[in-house]
């Protein structure tokens, strides 16, 4: 297809305005900015380029189709007469997923069951054949019904973006790949200013860090759904994954710590970093919040410290507050950046952020206190 595709990139709330930052960064410049997703229009190695290189993106999606329906007559027909033979060889697999936002089509199995049989019926016109096995590659459709406006689109991501394919192996309650990017991305740490991440977890903060500091595609180590699509016969992957390995910076040193107070967090992290091939770039720590020290000047803290209802966890929770209210105090050129959902945070800190923004992890609302150091010198 030599004509230009349209690419959407969908994100949590409040994620919008980073990734579209990163799409801008990647030399994109035609961006269409709404509620969770980005629209920008480009060839199919840009698909390969968003998925390989986009870390606050959920997923991109391929858009086939937008268009007003009021009716199932009218889905139907507009759905049918899209492009869909140009995208779909004769043995795709093709489920149709859908949702509905105030729209007067709201039965949402009614309109996958439509846009399936429209799909069905442009396909044997094409291909002049009756029935499809849908043996072969998957195309994950999806109809979007908001006010009344349908969009139908591919994805052609697979499992979410967030998935890095580094971490196997995970606690409890861990931070999103995409959500550490974003803190990262907001914090506007560079690779020549240590990075520390006092409440590591999975390690999915530090990671992160080091993969933007060494500029390593975050979706280098996985595979994607689209890899086998007939739209991508021209080597698309192979070149975009080459690019990606010229791109990178293995050698950019880092001076990143990753530390917590349970020895066994503190394995899993080595361990994940171990995954991502990234175990040289990070020095890890067992130690508790209250003992960092540092000379180092310019640096930045970044974490997600433990949140608990129960009375002992909030006593603890309240001192880690009051430990990382210290810190700041006493070290006047450090921008300190935490996630949290309690909703003292600022009071036991001892100051209000600097700037605060609300954000997702997953379902669970959390505000991102940023306190900021003196301005970095660079």
């Amino acid at each position: 297809m030599a004509h230009k595709m349209t690419i959407i990139a969908t994100t949590a709330m409040g994620v919008e305005a980073v990734a579209a930052d990163e799409l801008r960064k990647l030399g994109y410049r035609e961006i269409s900015v709404e509620n969770g997703k980005i629209t920008f229009s480009g060839d199919p190695i840009d698909i390969c380029r968003a998925n390989l290189w986009l870390r606050t993106a959920d997923r991109v999606r391929l858009k086939v189709g937008e268009f007003k329906a009021v009716t199932f007559d009218s889905l139907f027909e507009q759905t049918k007469a899209l492009p869909w033979p140009d995208l779909l060889p004769r043995n795709a697999a093709f489920p149709v997923a859908g949702k509905s936002h105030k729209s007067g089509l709201h039965s949402v199995p009614d309109c996958q069951a439509i846009v399936k049989k429209a799909i069905v019926s442009s396909m044997k016109k094409r291909y002049r054949q009756e029935w499809f096995p849908e043996d072969g590659p998957i195309f994950n459709v999806q109809v979007a019904l908001n006010k009344d406006i349908a969009t139908l689109s591919i994805d052609t991501s697979g499992a979410g973006l967030h998935k890095r394919g580094y971490r196997r192996l995970h606690n409890r309650a861990p931070l999103k790949e995409t959500l550490a990017s974003t803190m990262i991305y907001l914090s506007r740490w560079s690779p020549d200013r240590p990075f520390v991440d006092p409440f590591c977890g999975s390690g999915t903060l530090p990671i992160e860090a080091a993969m933007i500091g060494q500029n390593i595609a975050p979706g280098f180590n996985r595979s994607f759904i689209s890899e086998d699509w007939p739209i991508f016969t021209g080597g698309e992957w192979r070149r975009a994954r080459e690019e990606a390995e010229n791109m990178a910076d293995y050698d950019q040193a880092l001076n990143i710590l990753s530390s917590d107070i349970d020895h066994k967090m503190v394995e899993l992290s080595e361990h994940n970093a171990r995954e991502a091939g990234l175990s040289g770039a990070i020095t890890f720590k067992q130690m508790q919040v209250a003992d960092f020290a540092t000379k180092e000047g310019f640096g930045c803290m970044i974490g997600n410290p433990p949140y608990g209802e129960r009375m002992g966890e909030r006593r603890s929770i309240e001192q880690i507050c009051r430990d990382l209210g210290r810190l700041f105090k006493e070290n006047k050129s450090w921008s300190f950046y935490f996630i949290s959902s309690f909703q003292e945070f600022e009071s036991y800190f001892g100051r209000r952020a600097s700037k605060k923004r609300k954000l997702y992890n997953g379902r669970i609302r959390a505000d991102f206190y940023q306190y900021f150091g003196k301005k970095f010198d660079s």
